[in-house]
């Protein structure tokens, strides 16, 4: 199996991606793609109370569809980042461990980024730091519409409408204690801020076990 992967930039990516951060000795996330419309590059899926809730982050208006990623902008114009946070806390404000993570997460949402791969590479370091995963992120030099057969493509394999899904052989997620999951039962490969308040240091196993048990 392949040692690195090559993996598209994710709007606090689902655990399915942070699995390979883990499971692969090096990643890297693409800087040369073009922005897709409908995918995880600027949205992310949490349990909500009354089921499984959508946080979209705006872009800038224009024609991002195909625009490259990292002339992708956000838009300010409304106050999506303090709806997003009351949201997640509406969502994990009783969750077992939100009390140990939420404020250095919360901070970031003070923050303005004006590129949309700024912003998710500002999560991505700070939830693989909490999780405890070493490593700075590295980006691509270049675009390779082929890899070499040494790197794992995975780039557009992890999306959120099923159909447009690609095979994962390595990956089955194990089920967790989850917040409404009485209610609703479980909701899969929700956002990573899922997986960590609702686990906490719990997180790394349920990470490895859900990529070493189809290995």
């Amino acid at each position: 199996m392949p040692k690195k992967a090559l993996l598209e930039w994710q709007y606090l990516p689902p655990i399915q991606y942070i699995s390979k951060f883990l499971m692969y000795d090096t990643v890297v996330l693409e800087d040369w793609e073009n922005y897709r419309k409908g995918s995880y590059r600027n949205r992310t899926y949490i349990a909500g109370s009354n089921g499984v809730l959508r946080l979209t982050v705006p872009l800038k208006k224009g024609k991002n569809q195909q625009q490259p990623i990292t002339e992708v902008m956000i838009s300010y114009e409304e106050p999506w980042q303090q709806q997003h946070w009351a949201s997640i806390y509406s969502a994990y404000g009783n969750a077992p461990y939100y009390l140990f993570y939420a404020d250095e997460l919360q901070s970031l949402y003070d923050t303005k980024p004006d590129r949309l791969v700024d912003w998710n590479a500002l999560l991505l370091q700070s939830v693989l730091d909490l999780l405890g995963i070493p490593g700075s992120l590295e980006r691509t030099q270049h675009w390779e519409a082929h890899v070499p057969e040494d790197i794992a493509d995975l780039r557009n394999v992890i999306h959120p409408k099923p159909q447009r899904q690609l095979p994962d052989p390595h990956w089955k997620l194990i089920p967790y204690p989850q917040v409404f999951q009485e209610k609703h039962g479980f909701s899969p490969n929700l956002s990573i801020l899922d997986l960590l308040f609702c686990t906490g240091p719990e997180a790394l196993s349920v990470l490895e076990s859900s990529y070493t048990s189809t290995i």
